[in-house]
C-alpha cells in the first residue's frame, strides 16, 4: 500500500526504513529475546544501544569531543526552565525572540532569571530577524538565548550569530528542535543546543541536548537533580530512566541519515542539499501563485516548516479535504497563525513535495 505524504509539524513523518526496521525488531531485538521496550536500561542489550546512537549523533551533527550529548526527557518546554536552572545563575539572560517558541522560553525563564528582550521581529508579525547589529545585547548576560527555527513562523536563522564579533562574550544557547540535522552547524558559535525529538530526529519523549563542558556544574540549588546537566553527564544520561524507545528510535534514524548521499555528499550535508532543493521547489510556486502567499522575508524562509495561506481563505477547507483525498496529510496552520502548513523535514521526500505542488495547481486551476 502506498503510504500518503505527511507534513506534520511534529510528531512528524519518521523514515520508512527506520519504521520498517524497528517493527522487524519489535519483538525480539538482536536476538535478546525481548523487545526494546522490555529491556533494562542498564542492561548490555540497552546499553549498545544507547552508546551507538550516542557516537552516532556526533559522528553526524560533528560535535566537537568538548561538547557532551544528553539524551533527557521533558521536550523543547522543559528546556525553556532547564536551561536558566542550569546556566543563569540568577541573572540576566538575553533574548532574541523571532516567533512562538523563542517568546515561550522568553516567558518561562522569568520563573529563575532576569530576562533582556534584546531583540525581537514582533513588529513585523514575525516574518523577519532583527539584524543582528541591532541587537541590544547586555554587558552581563549569563547567555543569548533564540530559537534557531520557528516551527509556526517559518521563520529560520540561515546563519547563527557570531556574539564574539558583535561584543558578548555570553555563550549562545540553541532551540534547533525543528532544524536538527537538517544543515551543518557551526559549534564554534554555540554554548548548548536543545530540541525535541519529534520533528526531525523520532517519536515524541526524547529531548536532545548538547552542552560545551565549560557550562556543567552552573545549576541553581533549586534545579532538580534528574535536570542537573552535570548530573544528568556524569552519569551518561543513565541518572534516571532515560526514554529508552526514543533513545532506540532515534539511534535508528541517525544510522539511516548517515546512510544517505547525494552526489559527493554524506549524511547532513546531503540532507541540507535535499532539504535546500525542496524548500527552493515549493516557495518557487508560492511566489508565482496567485491563490497562495507565504508571508516570510525571503532571507530568512524555513527550509523545514513553510506556512502559506490562501488569498481566499473561504476555500481553506475545501483545500484540506482535496489534500487529503490525494494523501497529502496535516497541511493545516498552527491555530495561532491560521492557514496551511507544509513541514519538509528530512524524512519528507522530494516527490512529496512534488505531489503537494501538483496538487496545489490543480486547486488553483479549478478555483480560478
Amino acid at each position: 500500500m502506498k503510504r500518503p505524504f505527511n507534513f506534520s509539524a511534529g510528531p512528524a513523518a519518521i523514515p520508512e526504513e527506520v519504521l520498517q526496521q524497528a517493527a522487524d525488531e519489535m519483538l525480539n531485538w538482536g536476538g535478546s529475546g525481548m523487545g526494546v521496550m522490555e529491556m533494562s536500561h542498564r542492561g548490555k542489550e540497552f546499553i549498545s544501544i544507547y552508546e551507538r546512537a550516542e557516537a552516532d549523533l556526533r559522528t553526524l551533527l560533528a560535535v566537537p569531543a568538548h561538547f557532551h550529548i544528553l539524551f533527557m526527557q521533558g521536550g523543547g518546554l522543559a528546556e525553556n526552565a532547564i536551561v536558566p536552572l542550569n546556566l543563569s545563575k540568577g541573572g540576566t539572560v538575553d533574548f532574541v525572540v523571532t516567533g512562538s517558541w523563542s517568546q515561550k522560553s522568553f516567558k518561562e525563564a522569568g520563573k529563575y532569571a532576569r530576562q533582556h528582550l534584546a531583540a525581537s521581529g514582533e513588529a513585523s508579525g514575525f516574518t523577519s530577524v532583527p539584524d543582528a547589529a541591532s541587537w541590544q545585547l547586555s554587558q552581563n548576560a549569563a547567555y543569548v538565548h533564540l530559537c534557531s527555527n520557528e516551527t509556526i513562523h517559518g521563520v529560520e536563522f540561515q546563519q547563527l550569530p557570531d556574539l564574539q564579533a558583535l561584543g558578548c562574550d555570553a555563550p549562545l544557547v540553541i532551540d534547533f528542535s525543528s532544524n536538527v540535522a537538517s544543515r551543518p552547524l557551526d559549534w564554534s558559535r554555540v554554548g548548548l543546543a536543545f530540541g525535541g525529538a519529534q520533528k526531525n530526529i523520532g517519536p515524541a519523549g526524547l529531548t536532545i541536548v548538547i552542552v560545551r563542558d565549560d557550562l556543567l556544574g552552573q545549576a541553581l540549588d533549586i534545579c532538580p537533580s534528574a535536570f542537573n546537566y552535570k548530573t544528568v553527564a556524569d552519569n551518561q544520561s543513565m541518572f534516571n530512566t532515560p526514554p529508552t524507545w526514543g533513545i532506540y528510535m532515534a539511534g535508528l534514524t541517525f544510522q539511516w541519515l548517515l546512510r544517505q548521499t547525494e552526489g559527493d555528499l554524506h549524511g547532513v550535508a546531503a540532507m541540507e542539499a535535499r532539504n535546500r532543493a525542496k524548500a527552493e521547489l515549493f516557495y518557487q510556486y508560492l511566489d508565482n501563485s496567485q491563490l497562495y502567499l507565504n508571508k516570510v522575508d525571503a532571507a530568512y524562509r524555513s527550509r523545514m516548516n513553510i506556512p502559506f495561506f490562501l488569498r481566499d481563505e473561504s476555500r481553506n477547507d475545501a483545500f484540506l479535504a482535496g489534500a487529503k483525498a490525494a494523501g497529502l496529510l496535516q497541511l493545516k496552520g498552527h491555530k495561532s497563525v491560521g492557514g496551511m502548513r507544509a513541514s519538509l523535514y528530512n524524512a519528507m521526500p522530494l516527490a512529496g513535495v512534488q505531489a503537494l505542488v501538483a496538487y496545489m495547481q490543480e486547486f488553483e486551476r479549478t478555483s480560478a
